[in-house]
């Protein structure tokens, strides 16, 4: 047999512990047996398996906790375990971690051979191999509040529903012990995250790619196009659909999500396995909306266009944002977009971990600038605006009061005759509401043109509303910051710039001779 059919074949040895089909031996669908197949079956010529990452992506109730048990199963004490080997499980919570852990101790006292081998320590949520195949080999259920994940050097590790982790930090701890063995495997089974700056999204994407050859994606997704309530859409991404989904199960779901609307993310997220956060109706638009506009922007072009400007200062350690809003000449115009964005630089490595990295990637492309110092020096923006207002035709520049008197100050003396009115822009609903109102509009119809800045982007998937009690909505700083990599600054910005360039009118110019022509003297 070939390595990838014994793994196979252990798989399909053990029993099934729960459910209408306890009692009977596993049975691959035919999607899990492709995703063994990939990643067992690719061997170089010394019978080295080529594959160390394998992302299995789709949605629930597909058989994953199963998997997940015969996996590690299989590197404990199956075809795949090693002496002294490392197995772990690593989940959200204590809670998910538990339900791994249970799987496995199930199917070990079901199976008396492999109960006789090993040694349950049920509180501790871990086994060891006490003789066999892979004598002296623990495995752990781990949980993300773990902390005693550095130094590990695991043979396999299989992390469950990483869509739902916080941050990448037990991710990381564990991948960086992957050196250590010769043939050591990370196996991730999830749905897929809400957005793309997760951890897990953008492995998906990497894998997705190619750029990685020992990286295999195998991803389960109704296309965001797919009518989410046609049952056809549930076939082609369900392969459990009708022998252990209930079809009928999936038919409430799916009538509750089309009758109240704010179940739909949540079901096509969990049941369609489409990068859909169940949060998306407080978002100002979704990601699918926001990528309409994901078109390059030239600005060199820009040059002679009338263009409206917002600023907003921030605190002075976090991001200060400029956005500027080009607008076309058509009756409906069409927006071209700029984004500014400005950090201290002394402030970087006070970021949590995977912070710190998004940032620094962003600073080395370019979309942040950094400014001298453990805080945003406000000099340097003043000289930064009045460099843009000399390259660009600004008519307006909105402000957040908050530190205006301040940041007029610095601009004044970098600039005594800054070209450009300084406009307040309330931040209540008075004034975000029809603000947003607009922005909606322009991102649904695809009338916004911002070339994916990875920083406005990042801004606008955490964007948070909320409403007042007439149904007016502004984005929430409360609600959102702490949702997304970044703070949502670059997001109010955008807001602003594009109510001003709808509500600015300029002053006609009046030929007098023309007008003297047509006056009726009585």
């Amino acid at each position: 047999m070939s390595r990838a059919a014994r793994v196979i074949s252990f798989l399909q040895s053990l029993p099934i512990t729960k459910g209408p089909l306890a009692g009977k031996k596993m049975k691959l669908l035919s999607s899990q047996r492709e995703f063994v197949e990939a990643i067992y079956g690719d061997l170089d010529d010394k019978g080295i398996r080529r594959k160390r990452i394998g992302i299995k992506s789709e949605p629930k109730g597909n058989g994953k906790t199963g998997l997940v048990a015969g996996l590690v199963l299989a590197h404990l004490l199956g075809p795949e375990s090693e002496a002294r080997g490392e197995v772990y499980s690593a989940a959200i919570d204590r809670g998910q971690a538990a339900l791994i852990f249970n799987e496995i101790e199930a199917i070990i006292l079901q199976t008396p051979a492999f109960a006789a081998r090993v040694n349950i320590q049920r509180f501790m949520k871990k086994i060891e191999v006490l003789s066999g195949d892979g004598m002296g080999s623990i495995y752990e259920a781990m949980s993300a509040d773990a902390r005693r994940a550095h130094g590990l050097s695991p043979t396999l590790f299989v992390y469950d529903e990483l869509a739902q982790a916080p941050n990448r930090v037990l991710l990381d701890n564990l991948m960086n012990g992957l050196g250590k063995r010769k043939e050591a495997l990370a196996l991730i089974i999830s749905t897929q995250a809400p957005d793309d700056s997760h951890p897990l999204s953008q492995m998906i994407d990497d894998g997705l790619s190619g750029a990685d050859q020992s990286m295999f994606v195998q991803l389960i997704a109704a296309p965001m196009e797919a009518d989410p309530f046609d049952e056809a859409t549930w076939f082609a991404c369900n392969p459990a659909l009708g022998k252990y989904i209930s079809l009928k199960e999936m038919r409430e779901a799916a009538a509750r999500a089309r009758r109240i609307p704010a179940f739909e993310p949540s079901f096509r997220n969990l049941r369609l396995n489409q990068r859909v956060d169940a949060r998306d109706n407080d978002r100002i638009v979704t990601g699918a909306v926001w990528k309409l506009g994901n078109q390059p922007v030239d600005r060199t072009s820009l040059a002679g266009r009338k263009c409206f400007g917002a600023l907003d200062l921030s605190a002075k350690h976090d991001l200060t944002s400029l956005t500027l809003a080009f607008p076309s000449d058509e009756e409906e115009p069409l927006f071209d977009i700029l984004q500014f964005c400005w950090t201290p630089a002394g402030t970087i490595a006070d970021r949590q971990a995977s912070e710190q990295e998004r940032f620094r990637d962003w600073i080395r492309a370019g979309h942040i600038e950094t400014t001298p110092g453990a805080t945003v020096r406000y000099e340097f923006v003043a000289s930064e605006l009045s460099r843009l207002a000399r390259e660009f035709d600004i008519q307006v520049i909105g402000f957040d009061r908050w530190r205006i008197d301040e940041f007029k100050v610095d601009l004044r003396e970098v600039d005594p005759d800054f070209p450009v009115p300084l406009e307040p822009f309330g931040q209540g609903f008075k004034e975000m509401g029809p603000a947003c109102d607009w922005f909606a509009e322009l991102a649904v119809t695809g009338r916004i043109r911002h070339g994916g800045h990875p920083v406005l982007t990042a801004a606008v998937a955490g964007a948070i509303t909320t409403k007042d009690p007439a149904g007016n909505i502004k984005l929430d700083k409360a609600k959102s910051d702490g949702r997304g990599p970044v703070r949502i600054d670059p997001a109010v910005t955008l807001v602003m710039s594009l109510a001003l360039a709808k509500r600015f009118e300029a002053v006609p110019v009046v030929d007098v001779d023309d007008f003297l022509k047509n006056v009726v003297i009585a």
